[in-house]
């Protein structure tokens, strides 16, 4: 299984505009994704309700998890989204 721990770079945390930055890119990858916190359980990344649900804080750590073909690629665009709070998705998600 391939995994990133990154910390929240929103403010705001994973709340609303960016949650649903978030959701759009991991639906994007095509690579069915979880998220979750690091001391919770993990929950489908492409889910708006399921991303809001966890009420992820601005600094705190998630952890990104993918059993899937084409993981690690994923798993690292989405990893740099998160971590640099990005306020649109890149051309590269």
């Amino acid at each position: 299984m391939a995994e990133r721990r990154v910390n929240v770079g929103w403010a705001e945390g994973l709340h609303a505009r960016p949650a649903s930055i978030f959701v759009r890119a991991a639906t994007a990858s095509g690579v069915p994704v979880t998220i979750a916190k690091a001391d919770g359980s993990p929950v489908n990344a492409a889910s708006m309700l399921a991303v809001l649900g966890l009420g992820a804080q601005g600094g705190e750590e998630i952890v990104l998890a993918s059993e899937a073909d084409g993981a690690e690629v994923a798993l690292d665009r989405l990893a740099k989204l998160v971590e640099e709070g990005l306020e649109e998705l890149p051309e590269t998600v």
